[in-house]
């Protein structure tokens, strides 16, 4: 199984800036995509970034130049910078991550518990 432990939400004022981190441990031989979402309360989960091993990576429109992901593969860590931070950002962020697992080599998909940010005006 793989686990995926968040951190790093919190409360900033808009302007403001926060990292995300996400963990993954586990049974992992290897690991291809690794993702942000967020959802707002009454929204759907929507996808905000993800990275993928060589290939371009993938921001929504709206944190375009404001949000930054990247990824340490020793640490199979994923991390998501924001800065510029805007009050339409308050959401629940979860990190997913897809990859073979080292038991099987079949594909898993996991994702984090949910890590909180909210952005007050």
């Amino acid at each position: 199984q793989v686990q995926l432990v968040e951190s790093g939400g919190g409360l900033v004022q808009a302007g403001g800036s926060l990292r995300l981190s996400c963990a993954a441990s586990g049974s992992i031989f290897s690991i291809n995509t690794m993702g942000w979402y967020r959802q707002a309360p009454g929204n759907e989960r929507e996808l905000v970034a993800s990275i993928t091993s060589g290939r371009p990576t993938n921001y929504a429109d709206s944190v375009k130049g404001r949000f930054t992901i990247s990824r340490d593969n020793v640490k199979n860590t994923v991390y998501l910078q924001m800065n510029s931070l805007k009050p339409e950002d308050t959401a629940v962020y979860y990190c997913n991550i897809q990859g073979h697992d080292s038991t099987s080599y079949s594909l898993f998909r996991s994702w984090g518990q949910g890590t909180q940010v909210t952005v007050s005006s």
